[in-house]
C-alpha cells in the first residue's frame, strides 16, 4: 500500500543528494580536463607559501594566464611579491584552472570550485600542489584536496606510492 511505501520514499530523497554527489564527481572525471588555454586561480599563503607558488608559477607556460590571486588582506610581503612578479609576465586565456600549494584556505576556494562545476556554472582544474616539506605524509589541506583535485602533485617518491593518484614529479620547487 501507499502508506507502507512512504517511509521508504522519505529516506529515498534523503539518500539521493549523497548518491548524486558521488555520481557528478565520477562524471567530472570521466570528461578529463580541457586543453589550455587557462585562467588560473592561485591561492597564496604567506611567507614560504608565496615563495614556492612563484616559483610554480614561473615554470608555468605562458598560456596560463589571466591569474587571479587569493591572499590575506594583512600579508603586505606576498602583495608586494606578486605584483612584482606579475609585473615581468602578462597574458590572456579563457577556461578556468585554481593552483594551490597547501594554505588551509585553498581549501574552501576549492570546495566552492567544485560546487560551482557540479552546478553547471563554471568548470575550474584544480591543481593542488603538496609542498616540498611534506616528505611522508600529507599536509592536512593536500588530505582534503586529494580526493578533490584533478591534477594531485607530489615531490617525494613516498608520498605517491601511499597516494596512487598523485603524480610525482620530483623535486619542482
Amino acid at each position: 500500500s501507499m502508506a507502507a511505501l512512504l517511509p521508504w520514499l522519505g529516506a529515498a530523497a534523503l539518500l539521493l543528494p549523497l548518491l548524486l554527489v558521488p555520481a557528478a564527481l565520477l562524471a567530472r572525471r570521466r570528461r578529463g580536463p580541457r586543453a589550455p588555454p587557462l585562467s588560473l586561480l592561485v591561492v597564496a599563503g604567506s611567507g614560504g607559501h608565496t615563495t614556492e607558488i612563484l616559483r610554480l608559477l614561473s615554470c608555468l607556460s605562458e598560456s596560463y594566464s589571466p591569474r587571479h590571486y587569493i591572499l590575506a588582506d594583512s600579508d603586505k610581503m606576498s602583495e608586494a611579491k606578486i605584483r612584482s612578479f606579475e609585473q615581468k609576465r602578462a597574458e590572456t586565456f579563457s577556461n578556468s584552472q585554481i593552483l594551490c600549494n597547501g594554505p588551509g584556505t585553498c581549501v574552501p576556494v576549492c570546495i566552492c570550485a567544485l560546487l560551482l562545476g557540479l552546478l553547471g556554472l563554471k568548470r575550474a582544474i584544480i591543481v593542488y600542489v603538496e609542498s616540498i616539506c611534506r616528505v611522508e605524509t600529507l599536509s592536512l589541506s593536500g588530505k582534503i584536496l586529494y580526493y578533490f583535485s584533478d591534477y594531485f602533485i607530489v615531490q617525494w617518491p613516498a608520498l605517491k606510492e601511499k597516494y596512487p593518484k598523485s603524480v610525482y614529479l620530483g623535486r619542482i620547487v
